[in-house]
């Protein structure tokens, strides 16, 4: 079996979808207990750059190291393909992260995977622009506005938008965070149409993860604390990263963004549960669970119009 048929077979797309935002997913606890293991304090920007930066660099490494196994050529690029790359790591790893990161620490994990769903209107609005034959219509709007309704809802304090508890350097990085993840995803697809996805991933999440590795030293942070628990956390941050990325860019290769992008409601849903579960976050609170099945029900609706 050919890798396109293995990665356009209906059963394969789910499992293998649902398996990448379950690792995202996962991602939300993961930083917070990574935070907590390194001795990172909140205000400590550059260290969190830090930690970001050599989780990336290091799933970007285990990337090429399987395609090096694989016997893919990791060094046939041009000098234009090579630009291309790098600016999809600065962008889709280092922007994104720098912003993910920060948001992280003024947020929960449950209001920030929540938010993370709004990302998936985003790539609506953009695949409007970008593709003749995705165009919003009157099912998108509506499953927009009962989407966002949803990332609105999160973010209320007492149930009032006077108080509401959005923050720019909270809520509000983490959907900048969200909207480039969607811009450079599109990008990424364009640029996989002719370079092999895999190693691209792989180059990708090592440049931007170096980037984000320098700009943190750089700004004086630091990563201590290593002991058992702290590298087993990195090395499975490092896997989740390198397994989902490298999975998620091969289905966007082969298949339509829709198609695959409808998946994106479960990251919202395993965020907020393996919050509840690990950091011991309320997931009954009336307000949480009514504005995540907002912001999924928005989704369904409109992929529910895709072809």
């Amino acid at each position: 079996m050919d890798t396109r048929s293995i990665y356009t077979n209906k059963r394969n797309i789910v499992l293998l979808a649902t398996l990448c935002c379950f690792l995202w997913g996962s991602a939300y606890p993961c930083i917070k207990i990574g935070y907590k293991l390194f001795n990172i304090p909140t205000n400590d920007i550059a260290s969190k750059f830090v930690f970001a930066g050599i989780r990336f660099f290091l799933a970007g490494l285990i990337v090429l190291a399987i395609a090096v196994v694989m016997k893919k050529g990791i060094f046939s690029f041009s000098k234009k393909d090579i630009l291309r790359i790098s600016f999809l790591g600065l962008g889709q790893t280092s922007l994104q992260y720098i912003f993910f990161y920060i948001g992280m620490t003024f947020t929960t994990g449950i209001t920030g995977s929540i938010i993370t769903g709004s990302g998936t209107f985003f790539s609506i609005i953009l695949a409007h622009f970008i593709y003749k034959n995705d165009k919003i219509n009157k099912s998108k709007i509506l499953g927009c506005i009962v989407g966002f309704t949803g990332v609105v809802l999160a973010n209320l304090n007492n149930g009032s938008l006077l108080k509401s508890s959005f923050s720019f350097k909270g809520e509000g990085l983490i959907m900048l965070a969200a909207l480039s993840l969607s811009i450079f995803s599109i990008y990424g697809k364009k640029i996989t149409q002719k370079l092999d996805a895999f190693i691209v991933t792989g180059y990708q999440l090592a440049i931007g993860g170096f980037i984000l590795v320098i700009l943190g030293y750089g700004l004086g942070g630091q990563l201590v604390g290593f002991n058992f628990k702290s590298i087993i956390l990195l090395i499975y941050m490092a896997l989740l990263s390198s397994v989902a990325f490298s999975i998620w860019t091969i289905l966007l290769k082969y298949n339509k963004v829709a198609v695959i992008s409808m998946f994106n409601f479960l990251v919202p849903v395993f965020g907020a549960i393996l919050s509840a579960v690990f950091l011991g976050e309320n997931i009954f609170d009336i307000k949480l669970l009514a504005s995540l099945m907002l912001v999924c029900s928005g989704i369904f609706a409109v992929y529910r119009c895709q072809d």
